[in-house]
């Protein structure tokens, strides 16, 4: 395999945009298909809940696929790999467009994720592989971008082409999306990390794995990033219940007021993009999560002084959580995958899968601690509560 790298002293803002493409196509196919779920129970004749499954078993492939596909990108290289995951996510999105049945369907989205996985968890081993730790939170500060507004879009775009022209259209324009990432990746990637070909590359392969999963540095990078995230997992699991059930007003509000905090995330990644590689790594994480803890502490003050306010009283304190969470985050993959640089690809797995295991279960926890509520403060205290173990876990891990 010839080696195409970039220099690292380069900044190659072609490939990043690539990246943030390959980033985005894991949000994108998980939520376009969201709107159109009623369609789908009644044209494959079957009930909601068991079309949910195309939109929960493809979460679940999505986190456990990044477990296999981080190892393969070490061994075999960055750019096959992710030439390989396109590929299947191309194919699985035109199969799921001449599915006639529930089955098949959730067949097609399982493969699908299984492939847009690879832009997830390569993106973050790519960027590792182009920059030192520092500069390379900057990077994944401004790739990080694109799971905040896909997520945003998606859904808006799912609703149009299912209401103008049926639920083919989506996998239509999600299948035809990933052609275009595919071709522009097999156009322009290079190949950034250098396969072990020798044993004793193999060797040291094998042992950058091996120490990885016994280093405290990376398991506090990891519950860093993971517990920082359950946050936002958590008041996505609780928000609409909050807004619409609790304070029994419309999805659209919840929607509107969801894209305000989204900016706050976006602004918290522009902070890390600019300041990581001045500050740190590590002191950028302390920083993230301290705003996450005042963000949440304030969401508790708030809830308990006014708790009829309405949506206000937990998307307020949530923009500065939010914020809090786009700085947090770049910088604790980045440390997580500079631990071992050799073996980036499978820090990068294991830290996206143990992020979406925990953030799957505050989504979930939190759902039950609020049935039984008639405020938020469930929520808010489990806010707080995921902040002060975000910080807890890396002061304890990290050796600075």
């Amino acid at each position: 395999m010839s080696d195409t790298r970039v220099p690292k002293s380069a900044t190659p803002w072609r490939l990043l945009a690539l990246l943030m493409a390959m980033t985005a196509m894991g949000p994108v196919a998980l939520n376009i298909l969201v709107p159109a779920i009623p369609q789908l129970a009644r044209v494959l004749d079957t009930d909601s809940g068991t079309v949910q499954l195309t939109v929960s078993l493809f979460l679940l492939s999505l986190a456990t696929a990044q477990l296999l596909l981080g190892p393969l990108s070490d061994r075999f290289g960055r750019r096959p790999v992710v030439l390989a995951g396109l590929s299947l996510a191309v194919v699985a999105s035109f199969a799921a467009i001449a599915t006639t049945s529930i089955n098949a369907l959730i067949i097609a989205r399982i493969i699908q994720a299984m492939g847009a996985a690879t832009g997830v968890v390569i993106g973050r081993a790519i960027i590792r592989d182009l920059f030192e730790r520092d500069r390379a939170a900057s990077m994944l500060g401004l790739v990080a971008t694109a799971m905040v507004v896909a997520p945003m879009v998606a859904p808006l775009i799912g609703g149009i082409l299912d209401t103008a022209f049926g639920w083919h259209a989506i996998f239509l324009f999600v299948a035809l999306f990933s052609l275009v990432v595919l071709i522009w990746a097999y156009v322009t990637l290079p190949e950034t990390a250098p396969a072990p070909t020798t044993e004793k590359a193999q060797a040291r392969l094998w042992s950058d794995w091996g120490a990885l999963l016994i280093s405290r540095n990376f398991h506090g990078y990891v519950l860093a990033a993971s517990l920082g995230s359950a946050q936002f997992f958590t008041f996505i699991g609780g928000g609409p219940h909050v807004v619409v059930t609790q304070m029994g007003r419309s999805s659209a509000e919840y929607g509107l007021w969801f894209a305000i905090t989204s900016l706050g995330y976006m602004a918290g990644n522009f902070a890390a993009s600019r300041l990581s590689q001045r500050y740190g790594v590590n002191a950028m994480i302390i920083y993230g999560t301290a705003f996450e803890i005042v963000g949440a502490a304030i969401g508790v003050a708030v809830v308990a002084m006014f708790p009829d306010a309405g949506p206000a009283v937990i998307f307020l304190p949530q923009i500065i959580i939010s914020f809090g969470n786009g700085v947090l985050l770049p910088n604790a993959i980045a440390g997580a995958v500079s631990v071992r640089p050799h073996a980036a690809g499978a820090a990068s797995g294991i830290t996206g899968f143990v992020q979406m295991a925990i953030g799957a279960l505050a989504a979930q926890f939190i759902l039950y601690a609020l049935v039984g509520s008639a405020t938020p403060m469930p929520m808010a205290l489990a806010l707080l509560a995921f902040g002060i173990a975000t910080m807890a876990a890396f002061l304890a891990l990290v050796r600075r």
